[in-house]
């Protein structure tokens, strides 16, 4: 059955939204795109900076390498790097613009100016507050529930900026909730691939590039490159190299920007990555690869839905769940074998927990990828999960909604847990 025209619209433009592209691990970036916005407004350097930041922030900055920064890490790392930035028109490509010339100027900025941390007491997952002063101005700065989402601009105690939808949808203009498993199926089959061509082009450019970047090159733990063996491996471990590749580079400072999913670019690689490698190894056309690949894409944020943005459950797996979903449809699976692969891939991995953006990532996003496969491969070969065990229950959509409850309820205190752990 087709989609109606309004549904049909609804999912090319979650596509738009979701498929972005950054430089480096998002959080951070946001960082540096808040302290960019800031700069902005200020006439002279800050002489003070004071950040606050939800807990998941802070855990998803703490051990990551911010890009063009001569290696370092970490919250005043990108601060600094944004501020030095001054390009927020960027976004997340906000540290795109820095040359090698400007590390020492991030090096100065935070031997000179205090850069004061602290998290905030917030109900919010993802908030970032900064205050940047001079011995003239002062500047506030909020983003809220997105990693673009500008909700305040204050200056000199003249509110700049307001937006009072800033409580409801964190800058989310399509309802989510309109994605269905069944109805992905049937807008991967149906879509006119001219009206998302453009992004998953870009999508599938970027995020290769990166993930052969990582193949070539030492970087992080090498997850990729451990399980890849210069190519003495099979094509699901061929899938699983690449994509924790590139984690293994975006994790570790590389500079080449990544097209996200839910806000993250290790979701993003994982969902598509595999996709194309199974697709260019089966022969596949250019129009099944990317059939495929908007299967996978909306199916990873159909999943992270009921999730949320930041939680104490791996993203990875709800795009390696996606990867799974696209591999099964390359194979010509439809509604049916996409199901029953997902429901299986939930099964295994569901739970693993996010303790922060870091080397790690990319063997998680390995095994998130492997689960995807195995999901498929029980159902290639009569074998599936059944309701009852465990979180898993009839029904993919009712499956998809007991991992969100898990994630988003159950696994609150587990995120707090971590944050307290990180912290100390």
């Amino acid at each position: 059955m087709s989609l109606t025209k309004e549904v049909y619209q609804a999912y090319c433009d979650i596509l738009k939204e979701e498929l972005r592209l950054a430089m480096g691990c998002t959080e951070p970036i946001a960082i540096a795109y808040s302290a960019s916005i800031a700069r902005s407004y200020l006439s002279l350097e800050p002489t003070e900076i004071r950040i606050g930041l939800s807990g998941n922030i802070i855990k998803n900055t703490k051990s990551v390498v911010v890009p063009a920064t001569g290696g370092m890490h970490g919250i005043a790392a990108a601060v600094a790097a944004g501020t030095v930035a001054n390009k927020p028109e960027l976004v997340l490509e906000v540290l795109s613009s820095l040359t090698e010339a400007d590390v020492p100027k991030m090096k100065e900025l935070m031997e000179t100016c205090p850069i004061d941390v602290k998290e905030l007491d917030t109900t919010h997952i993802f908030e970032i507050l900064i205050q940047m002063r001079n011995e003239t101005e002062e500047v506030t700065v909020r983003l809220l529930d997105r990693h673009t989402n500008l909700v305040y601009v204050e200056k000199n105690g003249e509110v700049l900026v307001r937006n009072e939808a800033e409580e409801e949808d964190g800058g989310i203009k399509t309802d989510r909730t309109l994605l269905t498993v069944e109805d992905i199926v049937t807008f991967a089959d149906e879509v006119n691939l001219d009206d998302v061509r453009e992004l998953l082009e870009r999508q599938i450019a970027c995020n290769m590039a990166i993930a052969e970047e990582g193949i070539r090159n030492n970087y992080g733990a090498c997850i990729g490159k451990v399980i890849y063996k210069n190519g003495d491996c099979t094509l699901a471990d061929k899938a699983r190299a690449f994509a924790a590749a590139g984690s293994d580079a975006r994790m570790n400072g590389c500079e080449l920007p990544v097209c996200i999913i839910s806000g993250s670019g290790n979701q993003g690689m994982t969902a598509s990555i595999p996709v194309v490698i199974y697709a260019r190894e089966l022969g596949k056309s250019e129009e099944e690869m990317l059939r495929a690949l908007v299967l996978s894409d909306l199916i990873t944020t159909h999943l992270k839905t009921g999730i949320g943005c930041l939680s104490a459950y791996c993203g990875a797996i709800s795009a390696g769940c996606g990867a799974g979903a696209g591999i099964a449809y390359l194979y010509g699976g439809g509604f049916k074998e996409v199901a029953h692969t997902i429901v299986n891939s939930l099964a295994i991995l569901s739970g693993t927990i996010c303790d922060g953006a870091k080397s790690s990532c990319a063997a998680k996003i390995a095994m998130a990828v492997e689960s995807g496969i195995l999901g498929y491969e029980m159902y290639k070969n009569g074998q599936q999960f059944y309701g009852g065990d465990g979180i898993i229950t009839k029904g993919v959509e009712n499956t998809i909604a007991n991992v969100g409850k898990l994630a988003r309820d159950g696994m609150a205190g587990t995120d707090k847990e971590i944050i307290k752990i990180m912290l100390a």
